[in-house]
């Protein structure tokens, strides 16, 4: 197997270089990086109008899943949701991580936003994660008239892990036929725990903030004991046989990163029965650029992008189909 790999996009490749690099990640890194600190959701939210509430709803073994719920001051009716799942490699994290991404979309055309505190690995394991995400998502739809959110424009949403979880829910809604779902926002979303693909290999030591031992690991904590047949296509969406009758997509990933390969698939694979997806690629990113340095102009234009899919898919007059 070639080393040969796209570089990163020169000013990113600048700005990585001046942060420190986790070369591996195992138990007792996993518990120094769970004990930093949690993002300031206060600061995000001081030159906004937007309301902020905590909701717990049960889990189906009757444990708590924090929710919570940004509202824009003016909602002018019935509103577009986004219900977010937060990334962390399935193991870190917290329903606040990465939040800045959906609150733009509260800015940009008066969003909900809710975000969902998932249980994580290896605490927990198997189908739980995916399962707290989507009894999060059937209290917003049971609720929306109370939250001031259209039942017919919810989207799911995440990124990295949280790309892989609203990817499982689209399948776990479509299932069980229930609640509708508009589209779903996949942002450089981990998706397929066998780990082989050409990108995964070619980014096994970086660089970049998630190599392959590291998803290695988060799968790993995920699936405990599951091998094979035994993973189910919820929790490592790639697995699913059947990608008819979903949600229409946004995929997003970098040229340089783990997920590229697995990611392009999927959209590939949503072309081939009849679904949309609309996928980019963006030149020289690694995992989570966006996220990391949003003042890069990759970034910026990625970011961009994604408001844009966004609001032409949630506007009332132009249906996504």
């Amino acid at each position: 197997m070639t080393t040969a790999h796209p570089g990163l996009d020169p000013e990113l490749r600048t700005l990585l270089a001046g942060i420190p690099r986790i070369p591996a990640l195992d138990p007792e890194v996993l518990a120094q990086l769970r004990r930093l600190p949690p993002t300031p959701v206060d600061a995000l939210l001081s030159h906004r109008r937007a309301g902020h509430r905590e909701v717990t709803v049960p889990a189906g073994d009757g444990a708590g899943i924090p929710l919570s719920v940004f509202t824009p001051a003016d909602t002018g009716g019935a509103a577009p949701c986004v219900y977010w799942m937060h990334g962390g490699g399935m193991v870190m994290g917290d329903r606040f991580s990465q939040i800045d991404i959906p609150l733009e979309w509260l800015d940009a055309f008066g969003a909900v936003v809710v975000s969902v505190d998932y249980r994580l690995a290896p605490e927990a394991t198997g189908t739980t994660p995916v399962d707290d995400c989507y009894r999060g998502l059937l209290w917003v739809a049971e609720h929306s008239a109370e939250l001031g959110v259209d039942p017919a424009r919810i989207v799911v949403a995440g990124a990295s892990a949280g790309g892989g979880l609203a990817a499982g829910v689209a399948l776990l809604a479509r299932d069980r036929g229930t609640p509708a779902i508009a589209a779903q926002m996949l942002v450089c979303p981990m998706l397929d725990h066998r780990n082989t693909s050409v990108s995964s290999l070619q980014y096994a030591d970086g660089p970049g903030v998630w190599t392959r031992q590291m998803n290695e690991f988060g799968w790993r904590s995920l699936l405990g004991g599951l091998t094979g047949d035994e993973v189910p296509a919820y929790v490592s969406p790639a697995l699913a046989d059947d990608l008819s009758g979903l949600p229409p997509a946004y995929i997003d990933t970098g040229s340089a990163e783990v997920f590229r390969d697995e990611d392009a698939d999927y959209a590939t694979r949503l072309w081939a029965v009849g679904g949309q997806a609309e996928l980019h690629v963006w030149a020289g990113g690694f995992h989570g650029f966006d996220a990391l340095f949003p003042q890069a102009r990759i970034s910026a234009t990625a970011r961009r992008t994604r408001t844009d899919w966004l609001a032409r898919v949630l506007s009332p007059d132009h249906p996504a189909a």
